[in-house]
């Protein structure tokens, strides 16, 4: 019909048909098309109006939906495709006791509860109310044993109540009715992974892959298990069987390199590092570990080259310039972590630690003002700090400023006096003023 424009007449039932094959094949175009058809033909057939709301649905025109909705309730208020469809447009509007309220009239008639027990779930889901969806979706595998998608959520919302004992005991009750299901083993895994009890864990991973021997995540989660028991030459062996099954990821990678690492054998680690980043460059955790590594073992060139690497595919990441900072010092290239600490503030990394890595550098190349600048800066930030309020008063001192140094003194004084030596270690030429002395001392003994 579609091809040669002519018409030919087919069964409402059939339209159904062909409507739902394309809406299960995601052929919205030719499903909407096929909707016109059949309503050309049938205009008072429900099931292809009600086809015709759930295409409205999908297109999200769900004013339209809502009056082809009241149309069909007045011939058939209690069809339960058109309660269904009825409470999925309360839902996408924000409605969602409305739409429990609708799901539990289908749940007075229904012969087949489970598709609905769902989806009352769901908007307990949406309500963050936990317990009753928990009690909907465990409803959905009292029916079916095999609804793991229901069991997932069940245990969702035991994570999301953080009641893992009582999640503990569910699927440990669901695995006496259903020993043989790998996912309800790998979930009583995770568990007792949260709750650190990490030998309970491994044997619940362990039945998970013995029952699925191609089950990723039931190796993925053993062997981090077997990282927390520091067994680390089995980890790498379940991680690498991950590599096996499927294709490699970055994860995988860097997981087996940090094994490697606690392992001391710094040379397998760097080499998965260095895999790591091949094969996600935007991981900037590999990154940071390859470079960590070689700054570990003061490697500072190597480390340089890696971060710098990592700087050339993403310059806007304020970790990178952290660590481009720290290794530049370590080398004494004060200029550059200069550049780098003013970077991390370019790119909003406004944490106290840069706003004094910067204001000692600038302090040490002599830039007194600059210095002084920043930790300005750093005081509209962070109010009560010693760290700032010392190096204020040496900074303002340094700029023969010293009503303002003695003000911040005090400050620093009162925050943390112990703190104050760090006028010594950085301020040395300022830290014998006569009136910074008399400050310290009278202030001390005050305080005795």
């Amino acid at each position: 019909m579609l091809k040669t424009n002519n018409v030919y007449f087919f069964d409402s039932v059939e339209f159904e048909e062909i409507i739902q094959h394309y809406l299960d094949n995601g052929k919205h175009s030719l499903a909407n098309k096929a909707v016109k058809l059949g309503l050309e033909q049938h205009p008072t057939s429900v099931v292809l109006k009600l086809l015709k709301v759930e295409l409205l649905i999908f297109e999200d025109k769900l004013q339209n939906a809502t009056t082809l909705i009241n149309e069909i309730e007045a011939i058939a208020p209690n069809n339960e495709e058109l309660l269904i469809q009825k409470a999925i447009i309360l839902s996408k509007n924000d409605k969602h006791v409305e739409a429990i309220s609708t799901l539990n009239q289908i749940l007075a008639v229904t012969d087949d509860p489970a598709d609905i027990w769902s989806m009352v779930g769901m908007e307990y889901l949406y309500l963050d109310d936990f317990e009753n969806a928990r009690l909907n979706f465990a409803n959905c595998i009292d029916v079916d044993y095999e609804d793991y998608s229901s069991l997932y959520n069940v245990v969702y919302c035991f994570d999301m109540e953080n009641n893992h004992e009582e999640a503990i005991v569910y699927l440990t009750n669901y695995i006496d009715s259903n020993p043989y299901c790998e996912v309800a083993w790998h979930q009583l895994g995770r568990q007792y992974f949260v709750l650190n009890r990490f030998k309970e864990a491994l044997r619940a991973f362990d039945y998970a892959v013995l029952i699925d021997e191609s089950f990723i995540g039931g190796y993925l989660e053993k062997a981090k298990t077997l990282e927390e028991l520091e067994r680390y030459e089995e980890a790498i062996q379940n991680y690498l069987i991950t590599l096996e099954l499927d294709d490699p990821t970055a994860f995988v990678f860097v997981r087996i390199g940090e094994c490697y690492q606690k392992l001391n054998d710094l040379d397998a680690a760097a080499k998965y590092f260095k895999k790591a980043v091949h094969e996600d460059p935007l991981l900037d955790k590999a990154w940071l570990l390859l470079t960590n590594l070689f700054q570990e073992e003061k490697q500072y060139q190597k480390a340089l080259y890696y971060i710098k690497k990592a700087l050339h595919i993403d310059d806007s990441n304020p970790m990178y310039w952290r660590k481009y900072a720290e290794i530049n010092l370590k080398l004494n290239f004060y200029e550059e972590a200069v550049k780098a600490f003013k970077k991390c503030l370019n790119l909003d990394d406004l944490s106290l630690e840069i706003y004094v890595g910067l204001a000692d550098v600038l302090l040490f190349l002599g830039e007194f003002e600059e210095a002084l600048k920043t930790m300005i800066k750093a005081k509209n930030t962070y109010r009560q700090f010693a760290e700032i309020e010392y190096r204020l008063c040496g900074l303002f001192l340094l700029t023969f400023k010293e009503k303002y140094a003695l003000i911040h003194l005090k400050n620093g004084l009162a925050i943390d006096a112990d703190y104050r030596k760090i006028i010594e270690e950085l301020y040395p030429t300022v830290f014998d003023n006569a009136k910074v002395q008399k400050v310290i001392t009278n202030y001390l003994k005050a305080t005795e």
